[in-house]
């Protein structure tokens, strides 16, 4: 048997994208954190605002993971906000063909970082997945200190 014309390509790995988003009040001080891994390489990205929202947070927190991407990739984004993860996979084609309304007629709330997610997530196939937050999931307790973090370091 010959191997000579079979090529054996290993799977590209998809990058993970762990975020989450904190807010004392709401609205009130906020902060993110954001995982990127692919493979064996890890970066953390966190951020914080100064009068904020939870949701606002948690969108910038999946924005700012799929903003430091920089080409077309492979995505599983792992987030605790429902929010996010049906407004992305359920609610915002609706809201586009609405021109921006939600199904009660009223302007979509946030609408600014929904299409700042809708740019981020564009060029990437993305599986969006929801784990329960709070529950000893390792990654999403890590960018939930992340985001503390970002709020903890300003004041």
């Amino acid at each position: 048997m010959n191997n000579a014309h079979q090529s054996v390509q290993k799977p590209s790995p998809i990058v993970e994208i762990y975020s989450d988003g904190a807010c004392r009040g709401n609205p009130g001080k906020g902060g993110w954190g954001t995982l990127l891994r692919y493979g064996d390489k890890e970066k953390e990205l966190y951020g914080y605002v100064e009068e904020t929202t939870n949701n606002q947070m948690e969108l910038m927190a999946a924005i700012q993971g799929l903003e430091a991407l920089k080409r077309p990739c492979k995505v599983r984004v792992v987030t605790d906000s429902n929010y996010v993860c049906q407004g992305i996979t359920q609610w915002m084609k609706g809201w586009k063909a609405k021109n921006w309304q939600n199904s009660a007629k009223k302007p979509v709330k946030n609408k600014a970082l929904w299409q700042r997610l809708d740019k981020a997530a564009a060029p990437h196939e993305i599986d969006w997945q929801w784990v329960k937050g709070h529950s000893g999931h390792i990654e999403n307790e890590r960018v939930d200190a992340l985001a503390n973090k970002a709020i903890d370091e300003q004041q």
